[in-house]
């Protein structure tokens, strides 16, 4: 469909989940995506690397798209953009570390987009938009919210964002602005869910700074590592600080660190971050003069964390050391950092997380940050984005209770108008996921991702029937062990005499002949291990 004469919102990814986050909203003939992010593969998707939204409905009318805003560089908001931006053969607009960030991955996929870099906090314009962003608190540089100016009334897009007195990195929008954002008039407010159940506000980057100091100064004489997210710039710039003010030096461990510090400093960020050292400097130093910035806090196997946790990393750790983690846990990682965790404490490693000090905070709102923002902003419709469906509904009574008039729930498909007129779903759209399998993207829960989970799940039986009709079965992942032999044996008698008792022109049909020997083998492995396997069954040629 082509947006009339009203203002259309459409999330395609990011609603009713938290990450992939593609919003895209409608107006006079004109549609504008703000965000083309990704997430990771997950144990529901076996094999893979990585889950994009599916993009079937904008790709089918990229025609009308006039533009991709991204709100801020984290993977789940600009993950997607150098696989699909190009098809989608509409420019990029970013601000400048975002935009330096989205041009490495542009390069490394070769992929040939407009990337505009908007280094200013002035308006701009795209067909029937008015575009301007205002820097919000997050846990990365240039966290940004967008004012979108439409003919049928201003959207306050809040992107990613937190409230805080001392960010250390970046100068959010003050109060003043914020409200002065408000005095304008805003229609609608599209808000980040995530923490709507904390009822404390997030904490301060400054708080984690005197914590860390605290914490790291508690380990005299003892080596330290901390992880902590890649890029999390202002986190960066804290531990930078730690190590000075512990009198360390520091060592960083971690490509993706490496690539954001470079990429931070060409910004004009982290300018007083100390001199990095090398693995073997920082491994002949004394044990409490260095302290090691890695990568892999989520558990990630071959990252640098997971590696020293194995002894297989140039920085070395003994019983005593210690390893604060200054992140926290993604959601479906906790069983990849507790094996970490395990294999630290089965050496003796010390083992710190922000449960035991206040080391990490998060970069969403909790609900005192939600309710300041709304007594600025003091929008006409609130509609919760970024968050399960749980996170979103709770989001819409918290919004009703401090007097916002009206809320739309919404979930990814969900076509929203929201002017003119009373605001509300009018219809729905195609919207799954896709992932990336290998160098290939297909649908999620296409043929291949089905069948991996059946095999997964069951097992596999191969059959195979010469010219000459003699069997021979092979099986795996059944859990068969000694009885395996007489499994087979008995497997192959059972498909032969299945395929004997076929009957005059059965004998010579193919699909008989191979559904006979399926079934016949299923059944064998159903007796023998209680499992239902696929059967795939090869028959000679001709």
């Amino acid at each position: 469909m082509k947006p009339g004469k009203e203002l259309l919102f459409l999330a395609l990814g990011g609603s009713a989940e938290i990450g992939m986050n593609v919003n895209l909203y409608g107006c006079d003939g004109k549609w504008l995506m703000v965000d083309l992010g990704m997430t990771f593969g997950a144990n529901e998707y076996p094999g893979t690397e990585l889950v994009f939204a599916d993009l079937d409905f904008i790709e089918e009318r990229k025609a009308d798209l006039i533009g991709i805003v991204l709100t801020h560089a984290h993977e789940d908001h600009i993950g997607a953009a150098p696989y699909f931006a190009e098809e989608l053969g509409v420019p990029l607009y970013a601000t400048p570390f975002t935009a330096k960030l989205v041009n490495e991955k542009l390069e490394e996929a070769g992929a040939h987009v407009e990337l505009n870099v908007i280094d200013h906090l002035d308006r701009f314009e795209l067909g029937p938009f008015g575009i301007r962003y205002v820097p919000l608190a997050h846990s990365i540089a240039e966290g940004n919210a967008l004012v979108i100016d439409t003919p049928y009334g201003n959207i306050f897009h809040t992107g990613d964002w937190k409230l805080d007195d001392a960010p250390l990195v970046g100068t959010p929008a003050t109060q003043a602005e914020l409200t002065a954002i408000g005095d304008d008039g805003v229609l609608a407010m599209v808000c980040d869910s995530t923490n709507v159940f904390n009822p404390n506000a997030s904490g301060s980057e400054g708080e984690v700074r005197t914590a860390l100091i605290d914490e790291v100064k508690r380990h005299t004489g003892r080596r330290v590592v901390v992880t902590t997210f890649a890029s999390n710039v202002a986190r960066l710039q804290t531990l930078g600080e730690v190590a000075l003010a512990s009198h360390r030096k520091l060592c960083v461990a971690g490509r993706s660190l490496d690539r954001i510090i470079r990429v931070a400093k060409t910004c004009g960020y982290l300018s007083d971050m100390p001199q990095i050292i090398d693995f073997e400097t920082a491994m002949s130093l004394p044990r409490g003069e260095v302290l090691v910035l890695a990568t892999g806090g989520q558990g990630e196997p071959r990252a640098a964390l997971g590696r020293i946790s194995e002894g297989n990393h140039q920085i070395a750790l003994e019983a005593g050391d210690v390893v604060l983690f200054s992140s926290r846990q993604i959601p479906g990682n906790e069983v990849a950092i507790g094996r970490i965790q395990n294999r630290l404490a089965e050496r003796d490693i010390t083992i710190v997380t922000d449960r035991q000090a206040e080391i990490h905070v998060s970069g969403h709102p909790g609900r005192p940050e939600l309710e300041a923002l709304y007594s600025w902003i003091r929008p006409e419709i609130l509609v919760p984005v970024h968050g399960e469906v749980r996170h979103m509904k709770e989001q819409a009574r918290l919004g009703k209770a401090c007097g916002i008039p009206k809320s739309v729930f919404q979930q990814n498909g969900d076509l929203v108008r929201l002017a003119p007129g009373k605001p509300g779903k009018i219809s729905e759209v195609r919207a799954g996921r896709l992932i990336l399998d290998g160098d290939i993207i297909s649908a999620a829960n296409g043929e291949a991702i089905v069948m991996r989970r059946r095999l997964a799940q069951n097992g596999v039986v191969i059959v195979v029937i010469d010219g000459k009709g003699r069997v021979q079965v092979e099986g795996l992942g059944l859990p068969l062990d000694e009885d395996y032999a007489d499994f087979t044996a008995e497997a192959r008698e059972d498909v032969a005499a299945a395929v004997a008792k076929l009957k005059g022109g059965q004998r010579h049909d193919r699909d008989v002949i191979s559904e006979a020997a399926r079934l016949a083998a299923r059944r064998a492995a159903k007796r023998w291990s209680g499992k239902q396997p696929q059967v795939k069954v090869i028959l000679p040629e001709g």
